[in-house]
């Protein structure tokens, strides 16, 4: 019996089980899943918890147990991993040592905000944070607790997790506080070391128009230093200084630390992967996929999507003994909810950023790309449905609606310098 052994039980690592189990006989391969955690988190509904937005109230909302979300045939294992200990094929955990002929790490990353001086200090006082279960209903409850003053939402540094997630949050605040009725009261500011709102201009500078016109402050090139929760202010390595009441951080993300210690890391967590084929470079037998890539893409679910279908047809062709020649070209795409029953939704890869146009059909669309709608609002949406249902089972529709590679069509590729050339790996 030959072993396949996928790290991490995010969407990377169900949907590579999905994958994997329909195109390998259960005879002759056995399938592992190891994740410490029992359940499986609806990542955006992290967003959405700290305004109990359009329903999402509880962790219970957004989370479901991993076994019920993993194929028949698939074993899964609920601990800590202590080891890959890559020379000999084997990842050590606390329930036990699992040897594999393939890995597949899809491992994602992790918040440090101890790197940041003073900010674990102000942690759950007057600073929050999103990106944990536990830290999306402490803000929940601070929100709630906020009826004037002054809101600052603050990068750290890059890369994160879900490069909209500040921009999102920030429309929303807006929405909440608005819906509250106390919006008049309340100062929103987006404090990022980028130079704009987002990593990527024509997006950037279309979110921009819209936050100016929610009075929404942006402050570009802020490099945090310092969190002084006392007197309430974040300090930039060149001494600016931003005044805040309540205070929501995305601190230093890295890697998993197993894979550091594991020596497959890249000095930060993340494995050095190929752009293109998703081997982790220097390694036989792993692929890597995920938010745990060193990929210069989207640390983002639907990333995650289109790299375990990529993924899956090279390593499918390694097992048959020829060479990984299908291409992942960094394909992204995501909805942005901007508030008052509006979102945008943008789709670009490694080359292509966001432009305006029609998704997934030319002029019928039905979505718009970064323009507000209220059928990209419904999308949004409609997607948890579709995240439980079909998409971790691999049941979402391919080619041509929904394929892997990001595609011209609908596009006004007329704004990009190369236009449709592009569009190629």
């Amino acid at each position: 019996m030959k072993k396949i052994v996928i790290l991490g039980a995010g969407t990377g690592g169900v949907m590579s089980a999905h994958h994997l189990r329909k195109k390998l006989s259960p005879q002759e391969w056995e399938i592992t899943v190891i994740d410490k955690n029992s359940l499986h988190y609806y990542q955006p509904g992290l967003l959405f918890l700290p305004f109990k937005f359009r329903g999402y109230k509880e962790l219970p909302d957004i989370s479901r147990p991993i076994r019920t979300l993993l194929p028949k045939g698939v074993d899964f294992v609920n601990s800590e991993i202590t080891e890959i200990a890559h020379q000999n094929k084997q990842v050590k955990t606390k329930a036990g040592d699992f040897q594999y002929d393939w890995l597949v790490s899809s491992l994602g990353c992790r918040i440090i905000p101890e790197q940041i001086d003073g900010m674990m200090d102000g942690y759950e006082k007057n600073v929050f944070d999103f990106y944990t279960p536990k830290g999306a209903i402490k803000i929940q409850r601070a929100l709630e607790r906020f009826e004037k003053g002054k809101l600052v939402f603050n990068i750290a540094e890059y890369p994160i997790k879900c490069p909209v997630a500040p921009i999102e949050f920030v429309f929303l605040a807006d929405y909440y506080f608005h819906k509250r009725g106390i919006r008049h009261k309340v100062e929103i500011e987006l404090v990022t070391p980028l130079a704009g709102a987002f990593t990527k201009p024509i997006a950037s500078s279309v979110f921009s128009e819209i936050a100016k016109k929610k009075e929404i402050k942006i402050t570009p090139d802020f490099n945090l230093g310092e969190v002084d929760f006392v007197n309430k202010k974040i300090k930039s390595y060149t001494k600016q200084e931003v005044d805040y009441d309540l205070l929501v951080a995305i601190p230093p993300t890295e890697g998993a630390e197993v894979i550091e210690n594991s020596g497959l890391g890249n000095g930060a967590g993340y494995i050095r992967t190929d752009k293109q084929t998703l081997k982790a470079i220097g390694h036989d037998n792993i692929y890597s996929i995920g938010d745990g890539t060193d990929l210069p893409t989207s640390k983002a679910g639907s990333v995650a999507h289109f790299e375990s279908e990529v993924m899956t047809e090279n390593l499918l062709s390694e097992i048959e003994g020829k060479e990984p020649t299908a291409k992942f070209d960094g394909h992204s795409n995501c909805f942005i909810e901007s508030g008052f029953n509006k979102a945008l939704l943008i789709d670009f890869n490694y080359k292509v950023e966001p432009v305006p146009g029609k998704f997934p059909f030319p002029v019928i669309g039905p979505f718009s790309l970064l323009k507000e709608t209220r059928i990209n609002h419904q999308g949004k949406l409609g997607f948890r449905w579709a995240y439980w249902n079909q998409l971790l089972t691999c049941k979402l529709p391919g080619d041509p609606i929904l394929t892997n590679r990001c595609s011209p069509r609908g596009k006004k590729v007329s704004m990009l310098k190369e236009g449709k050339s592009l569009f190629g790996v």
